[in-house]
């Protein structure tokens, strides 16, 4: 069993506190770094049975579900984090990916109203671009990521820039270059402090017990 205390990097401030729930020990540790690299307060666990008795739920600002949660545990715990924190946002992870949580993580701080308002992204399988819209000026990054291995209980993945880049407001398009696989892939677009994250090819059946309702979202919900 993995459990990480909710805590920022030793220079950090007073900030957000983030739980993420999931199975895989190297995953929910390197979204942890990344978190409080952000500046986050982060923290994980994968002991499902007996996460709310080993945090302070009532000042938990996120929460983060991994794929390979079982729906029943993921619904129990939604109920007891919820009775004694009902303001808490839940996240569901597309994938056991660190750097797309993250992002989820991201958009679900600001608010994913206000992203999309000032940053509208969206995916054309057909054409296989990403089609974003700016409200104002803004340095943009967009990263394509994807596993390479669904090899329980470790996944590993890779990810790759698409675009860095100061943009004016308006639309813009960027191709995803054929390496990028049709499963198990995703995209994050980061336009100064606002992010939206996408799946660009659905996990294989059997690698994830999440569902994902249409619209995504970024797999928020209260």
């Amino acid at each position: 069993m993995l459990t990480l205390p909710i805590e920022t990097a030793p220079e950090g401030r007073p900030a957000p506190r983030v739980l993420v729930i999931g199975r895989s020990e190297s995953v929910l540790s390197e979204t942890v770094k990344i978190l409080r690299r952000k500046g986050h307060a982060a923290g994980a666990c994968n002991d499902f049975a007996d996460t709310v008795d080993l945090f302070d739920m009532a000042t938990v600002d996120v929460v983060v579900f991994g794929g390979m949660v079982p729906p029943d545990a993921k619904e129990r715990l939604r109920q007891l984090i919820s009775d004694r924190n009902p303001a808490v946002v839940f996240v569901q992870g597309f994938a056991g990916i660190p750097g797309v949580i993250a992002t989820q993580v991201q958009v679900a701080l600001t608010g994913a109203d206000n992203a999309q308002t000032r940053l509208a992204v969206t995916y054309d399988p057909r054409t296989r671009t990403v089609d974003l819209h700016l409200d104002r000026p803004e340095n943009v990054q967009v990263v394509a990521w994807w596993h390479t291995s669904f090899t329980p209980p470790e996944p590993r993945s890779t990810s790759l820039a698409l675009l860095d880049a100061w943009l004016p407001a308006g639309k813009h398009t960027v191709a995803l270059p054929g390496e990028i696989p049709p499963q198990a892939s995703f995209v994050t677009v980061t336009a100064g402090d606002t992010a939206r994250a996408l799946i660009v090819g659905p996990m294989p059946a059997g690698t994830t017990m999440a569902s994902f309702p249409q619209p995504l979202d970024d797999g928020i919900s209260k």
